[in-house]
C-alpha cells in the first residue's frame, strides 16, 4: 500500500489443472495481487459471487460448468455483470475464440502463454477493460 491505496486487486483463477493454477496464483501474488483460486465451473460462480473479485481469469475446459457457460452465467447477474473476463485455454482456434467473446469474456490468451504476458494483460484491462481484445 501506498499512501493508503491498494495497488493490486483480487485475481480469482478459474482453472482445474492444479498445477496451472498455482502457477497462475504464484504469478499473480509475486506481481501485488491477492489470488484466489477454483478448481471447477460451479465453485468458480459461487467464488465470483461471494469474494467479487477485480478480474476473473477463466479456462474453458472445466468439469461440472464449462468456461462458456461460467462466463454468460457471470454477465447474468448484476454483481458480476461488468467483472473483466479474461480467457486463458489451450483452445485456439478462432470458433472458441468467438464463441468466447459472443458469452462476454474481454480478452482471450491462448496456452501455453508467457506469464509476463499474461501480467501485462491483467494490469492493462484492469486499467481499462477492452472487450474483444486477442492477445
Amino acid at each position: 500500500m501506498i499512501g493508503g491505496e491498494i495497488m493490486a486487486g483480487k485475481i480469482l483463477i478459474i482453472e482445474d489443472d492444479i498445477s496451472t493454477s498455482q502457477f497462475l496464483s504464484y504469478t499473480m501474488e509475486r506481481e501485488g495481487y491477492q489470488a484466489i483460486i477454483a478448481l471447477d465451473g460451479i465453485d468458480g460462480l459461487k467464488k465470483a459471487l461471494a469474494e467479487k473479485p477485480d478480474l476473473i481469469i477463466l479456462d474453458i475446459m472445466l468439469p461440472g460448468l464449462d468456461g462458456f457457460e461460467l462466463c454468460h452465467r457471470l454477465r447474468a447477474y448484476p454483481a458480476t455483470a461488468d467483472m473483466p473476463v479474461l480467457i486463458l485455454s489451450a483452445k485456439a482456434q478462432d470458433a472458441d475464440k468467438s464463441a468466447a467473446f459472443k458469452v462476454g469474456a474481454n480478452c482471450y490468451i491462448v496456452k501455453p502463454a508467457d506469464p509476463a504476458k499474461i501480467v501485462d494483460v491483467v494490469k492493462n484491462m484492469l486499467k481499462e477493460p477492452t472487450p474483444g481484445a486477442i492477445k
